[in-house]
């Protein structure tokens, strides 16, 4: 039986309360024991002065296979996500075509475990072809393995829609993941509607578009009982929504970015650097410190970095026409780390549970 035993290191493991200096037994895997001891075994590592902690979790990334190969596979996108310190991640279905049947949720699942390394779970369409017309099969895509159902990259405009999805989430135990946006108040927007927009002269997209969207999707969960997970909250008002939502018992979790976390539409100056341009998009410093706040008293279950990458062709494009989105999962850790831990917003211990414990619950 292989033994290793981690000595001296800081153990942060929020879901059993620990944050101390000790040492971590493993035999053959598996972690056996937080001891003071020193046992003997086959191979001891110093971790002084380093953090030990669980894997990080993202529950939001985009990896665009199948159809989307040319921007990222799921080898590429596996392999961010092991150097950003992520072992489980969870996929958006927004690809070509969308993940609407058992088999695509299958395929990926088995294609990754035979890459080996960081785990995938696969989020499925909630309607038929990202379509918004008809439900997909929430029975078959939980049976095939599907952890979660989202049409993610673009809202459930039809509230009936989102209503039978949450019936079904209520009934599978799977969350249904919004995208939070009211196409009528953003269409054709590129950036937060604001001070900056109309100085730079670009079409911006209502704070109103999401957090309205925010506030159906929780009065449907409240209504139908079932778990509604808010994606890549950016306003105050979608925060204060889903604050008060949790006071009152309703199955809500949430999600914030850490470029909502640290940048704001001030980014975006007269050179239209399309690396600020996503959705939702930059907001306003107010928004910052309003995320702040939610990751501190527990409104955001999770930081999850909504990686979306893009061809070097299509995102070198004019402002208007680049696609929304940005890579992230390799700059996760020292975004939050110099931004949020070290200039005192979020302690450590905190980071890690939003980064493990939280995504993974």
């Amino acid at each position: 039986m292989a033994s290793i035993l981690i000595t001296n290191g800081r153990i942060i493991d929020p879901a059993n309360h620990i944050d101390r200096t000790t040492n971590l037994l493993i035999e053959d895997g598996v972690i056996v024991e937080v001891t003071p001891d020193l046992p003997e075994t086959d191979e001891t590592l110093d971790a002084t002065r380093k953090v030990v902690c669980p894997g990080f979790v993202d529950i939001h990334v985009h990896f665009r296979e199948p159809g989307g190969e040319g921007a990222e596979t799921l080898e590429t996108g596996l392999a961010a996500a092991a150097a950003g310190g992520f072992t489980t991640v969870a996929c958006m279905p927004n690809t070509f075509p969308p993940i609407d049947e058992p088999a695509l949720v299958r395929q990926l699942t088995e294609k990754s475990l035979a890459l080996g390394g960081t785990r995938l779970g696969v989020i499925a369409t909630v309607t038929r072809g990202q379509q918004g017309k008809g439900p997909a099969d929430y029975g078959a895509l939980a049976q095939a393995g599907a952890v979660a159902f989202s049409d993610d990259g673009l809202p459930v405009a039809d509230p009936d829609m989102a209503r039978v999805a949450l019936e079904a989430s209520r009934e599978l135990g799977l969350p249904v993941v919004s995208h939070c946006e009211g196409c009528d108040m953003t269409n054709r927007g590129s950036m937060h509607a604001g001070a900056v927009s109309k100085k730079l002269g670009i079409s911006g997209m209502s704070r109103a578009g999401e957090y309205e969207m925010v506030r159906r999707d929780i009065q449907l969960a409240e209504q139908t009982g079932g778990h509604i997970h808010i994606a890549h909250v950016s306003t105050v008002e979608s925060a204060e929504a889903i604050r008060s939502a949790k006071k009152r018992g309703v199955h809500v979790t949430a999600e914030v970015t850490p470029h909502h976390l640290t940048l704001t539409d001030a980014e975006i100056k007269s050179d239209r650097n399309t690396v600020f341009k996503m959705n939702p998009p930059l907001r306003e410093m107010h928004d910052v410190v309003a995320m702040h706040e939610a990751l501190v008293d527990g409104t955001f279950d999770a930081i999850a970095c909504d990686h979306a990458p893009h061809s070097a062709g299509t995102k070198s494009l004019e402002f208007e026409r680049a696609p929304f989105g940005i890579i992230g999962l390799e700059s996760v850790l020292p975004v939050v780390t110099a931004r949020l831990v070290d200039e005192g917003v979020l302690t450590l211990s905190r980071m890690v549970e939003l980064l493990t414990h939280g995504p993974a619950r």
